[in-house]
């Protein structure tokens, strides 16, 4: 059943238009309406089991790349290579699986939200049914604390407020009504005779004639939308496909190219196996688990900066992050409504102290002022206090925050009259109330009526100029006395300022009745009134997120606010915080975002400026959905069910961990435990330092590649003519690879921010993490520095040892089919020894000089980061012990190298360190834009 306009029609007519009766449908119709609309439920979509979520580690690119280099090293007959990388792979899958196991709960949660059983009238009885059992045209009953299971147009509303936060986001209760709504400018969530599935009833009672259910209602929509959204690879899990294909490539060509080029020197089989040997070369065996560990670190890093990332490749992701789209309340805002300031007839007094905790000051024009002796402030501050339904709550061993009953509004009442020394509890027993007049969205105000010592008073509070047009008389530090035009004049102006400023304004009033007087009613109490002054209000900016938006400014962040709250409270808000400083912001609400085409909000998202205000969920969807389609990388943050689809959609999402909802945490990537924007942007300088990390230990592995290369390369070359051996064996290549290498890539996961890191813009999403001037100095300039280095040791081994280039060569080695000599085996160990002892030590040089990209190491410290240092001690130890220890050096084909060899592999590590140095010096000299 399509419902549009149901909210225009009167309360009688929704009877006929739905076909329902004051005395709720029969069971009969009941279960005929139940098999034609089906259960008021949310439908869930088939989920991937578990099992194949594990499998899938199995089976992604890099993986499938390893399985092939395993499985060739053992048709090889070099098992234990294909033993140790499928074991690369194994231990790799069950810790990715580990970090990332995370149930996809956000539908289930969603599910929890929906009441268990729904109060209803049927055939003129009330009874309770399964919520699931409800359809359209069933009455439900209302009362305070209810959760509301289904869509439905309001009957009956005595005094009816609602928490719509699941919906909107906004936490402040919204008055209904069941009259008619003829206003047709706001959105079908906004109608105040409308209450819907999934949120709850702050206060009052009612009756509601179900018009939509299960996945048909707004919180259905919601699940829809959530259900709908694929998941994505990542910017970083992109960057690695792209680059594992080109390893693939690289590593797949030159491999066949000397197999073809080998087999007609050495034969099929050896070629074979030296194919595949390249082939094991160009493969970085330690990139899958260094990647992995290291998006690990930034997990860890990141927990000390209140975020919980559930995802490890959302820690590159938050780094390349250029806009954020955070909605207001809660994560901008404090979301605790706070008294600023106080105006009488005598001026403006200034309210100090945030939140709910009772403490604070009083300045008038800047000076303390003290409420006990000022009568005026103080009689503003009672009225507040005495009208009012709200309870203030004081920390608990298990709360650590005050936390508040009823509304905010009210409650920020209570708070600013407990600071002057009001105790509200006190009062009540002091002065107890006689009768109340709630609020009502008609007349726009309430009234308490007390017995003050023998004198029934009556203090009001509401909206100022209606309760304004109630006033004859106003209150001075000389008395009461008529209020004037001019006094009306004066106190327009200061509330329009303070709307101006996004400030919430009450106005006080009191009047003292006559005794006699029993019946209260609105028209015998609310009349001739006594005006007191006004309090003025705000949900306060968070103390640290004015610093935290200037800094996402800098670094070239882009800031969207897209909030359910009205437009002018946004804009304020965000001015009051630097988002915005233009006088040309612009303000696109959820109304006029229905009526822009896909090419007018591109267009409107250009905008520096940009507010969205009483949007609906799936505004903020498409919102960000556009933001991705101009190939932006966005972080969205929310705390409310209506958030979900938004958060899932994104790159990453941000879930708020103390007000956040188990819906939101279970659709976002991270959640930020103190609720904070500044954690968020913390997080994001952190996401770029695990990029620039990355970056940086990738680096590092790929520059042993060349020197692993190269012997392959001249052993094609020379050993047809010289008999030139292979320097450096498969499982040298291994023992580099998954052994002396781990460690000091890690270690270079934990480097620090290099200087003027948030001062640079974000990464475009199509830049590689690897692009072609970062590859070409690691294999082309370090790579080629240690190649020479390595080849100049091994031909120093080979020449002390009696080897000459020369026709008698071709017999100085004789090799079995692996490629192992037989001859000389002696020198033959030796060079592959020292081989790996020489590119070992390279690498020493190439983990200091890959601490920076661009600035000089000695400028941050060259021994100042103390896990680099503790890798450096790692392979001080773990390089000689590999070589002398007997069973480990004979597994890999070792020998001890001599006292010379040892001597001329010392200053490797240096040549390879101060020739980057000097790299790096004329690149900050002759290209002054940050780069490689």
């Amino acid at each position: 059943m399509k419902v549009l306009q149901i909210f225009e029609l009167a309360p009688e007519a929704v009877f006929d238009k739905l076909g329902g009766s004051p005395q709720g449908i029969s069971a009969e119709e009941a279960q005929k309406r139940l098999a034609e609309y089906g259960p008021n439920a949310i439908k869930e979509v088939s989920k991937t089991p578990l099992i194949y979520k594990f499998l899938a580690q199995f089976y992604h690119l890099m993986a499938i790349f390893l399985w092939i280099a395993g499985i060739l090293a053992i048709v090889s007959d070099q098992a234990p290579i294909g033993y140790a990388i499928f074991g690369v792979i194994i231990i790799n899958a069950l810790f990715s699986f580990w970090q990332e196991f995370q149930a996809e709960k956000a539908v289930e949660e969603l599910k929890k939200l929906l009441p268990a059983k729904a109060k209803v009238l049927r055939e003129g009885s009330p009874k309770k049914i399964l919520a699931e059992e409800l359809v359209p045209g069933d009455l439900i009953l209302l009362d305070e604390g209810d959760n509301i299971s289904a869509d439905g147009r309001l009957i009956e509303a005595f005094e009816l407020r609602t928490n719509n936060s699941t919906l909107t986001g906004e936490s402040e209760p919204v008055r209904k009504t069941a009259d008619a709504f003829l206003d047709t400018d706001i959105s079908y969530t906004e109608a105040p005779n409308l209450v819907f599935a999934g949120t709850s009833v702050a206060f009052g009672s009612g009756r509601a004639l179900v018009v939509k259910t299960g996945m048909e209602t707004e919180f259905g929509k919601i699940a829809s939308l959530t259900q709908g959204v694929k998941a994505e690879l990542s910017p970083l899990q992109k960057d690695l496909n792209k680059l594992i294909r080109i390893i693939a490539i690289i590593a797949s060509a030159s491999g066949l190219l000397l197999y073809l080029v080998a087999r007609f020197g050495v034969g099929f089989e050896n070629s074979f196996i030296l194919a595949v040997g390249l082939i094991v070369a160009n493969i970085p065996e330690g990139l899958l688990p260094s990647v992995t560990l290291g998006l690990a670190i930034g997990v860890k890093r990141l927990v000390e900066k209140n975020a919980l990332v559930k995802k490890l490749s959302s820690v590159e992701t938050l780094g390349s992050t250029d806009v954020i789209c955070t909605d207001k309340t809660g994560t901008l805002t404090q979301n605790e409504m706070t008294v600023r300031e106080l105006f009488t007839c005598e001026g403006n007094v200034e309210v100090r102290g945030v939140g709910y905790e009772p403490k604070g000051d009083f300045l008038k024009d800047g000076v303390p002022l003290d409420v006990s002796s000022n009568q005026l402030v103080k009689l503003l501050l009672k009225a507040g206090s005495l009208c009012n339904d709200a309870k203030v709550v004081p920390p608990e061993a298990e709360n650590a925050k005050w936390k508040i009953l009823g509304d905010p509004t009210e409650a920020a009442l209570l708070v600013s009259a407990a600071k002057a020394g009001f105790d509200y509890n006190q009062e009540f027993i002091e002065l107890p109330r006689i009768h109340e007049l709630p609020f009502d969205s008609v007349r726009k105000m309430m009234s308490s009526i007390h017995d003050e010592r023998g004198q029934v008073v009556s203090y009001i509070k509401g909206a100022p100029k209606e309760l304004l047009d109630k006033c004859t008389k106003i209150l001075t530090s000389k008395g009461v006395r008529e209020l004037t035009a001019k006094d009306r004049e004066k106190i327009v102006a200061q509330n329009d300022d303070y709307a101006r400023a996004a400030l919430r304004v009450l106005a006080m009033a009191y009047r003292e009745l006559p005794n006699e007087l029993t019946d209260y009613q609105v028209e015998t109490v609310e009349k001739d009134l006594t005006f007191i002054g006004l309090q003025a209000m705000m949900d306060p900016p968070r103390p640290a997120v004015t610093k935290a938006i200037e800094e996402c400014h800098t670094a070239g962040i882009k800031i969207i606010m897209i909030t359910g709250d009205y437009g002018l409270t946004a804009e304020s808000i965000a001015r009051n915080i630097g988002m915005v400083k233009g006088k040309d912001v612009q303000i696109i609400t959820g109304i006029e975002l229905d009526k822009f085409s896909d090419k007018e909000l591109k267009k409107a998202l250009l905008a520096e400026e940009i507010i969205f205000a009483r949007v609906a969920p799936e505004h903020k969807m498409r919102v960000v959905s556009t933001l991705k389609d101009m190939d932006k990388v966005v972080a969205v943050t929310g705390d409310g069910v209506n958030d979900a689809p938004a958060l899932k959609r994104a790159d990453i999402g941000v879930a708020m961990g103390i007000t956040g909802t188990d819906v939101a945490k279970e659709a976002s990537e991270m959640v930020i435990t103190d609720d904070n924007f500044a954690s968020i942007v913390h997080a994001i300088e952190e996401g770029r330092i695990v990029y620039d990390n990355l970056r940086k230990f990738i680096s590092y592995i790929f520059c042993h590649l060349t020197p692993e290369i190269l012997p392959f390369i001249l052993w094609i070359i020379l050993a047809p003519k010289y008999g030139f051996p292979l320097a450096i064996s498969i499982m040298v290549v291994l023992a580099i690879d998954l052994g002396t290498d781990t460690f000091p890539a890690l270690a270079l996961a934990t480097e620090a921010a290099e200087p003027g890191i948030m001062q640079r813009p974000p990464r475009s999403r199509k830049e590689p993490i690897l692009n072609a001037k970062l590859l070409s100095r690691a294999y082309l300039f370090i790579g080629m520095v240690e190649a020479v280095c390595v080849m100049a040791v091994v031909l120093y081994t080979l020449f002390a040892g009696g080897y000459r280039f020369s026709a008698s060569a071709l017999s100085f080695f004789q090799f079995d089919a692996a490629g192992m000599a037989t001859r000389n085996v002696l020198l033959f160990k030796q060079i592959q020894t020292i081989a790996f002892v020489g590119l070992a030590m390279c690498q020493i040089g190439s983990m200091f000089a890959n601490r920076t990209m661009r600035v000089s190491v000695f400028k941050i410290g060259i021994f100042s980061n103390k896990w680099v240092n503790m890798a450096l001690l790692f392979e001080l130890i773990f390089i000689p012990a590999l070589v002398l220890a007997p069973f480990v050096s004979n597994f890999f084909g070792l020998t001890t190298p001599t006292l010379s060899q040892f001597l001329f592999v010392l200053p490797f590590p240096f040549i390879v360190f101060f020739a980057e140095e000097i790299r790096k010096f004329f690149v900050r000299k002759y290209r002054p834009v940050p780069g490689v």
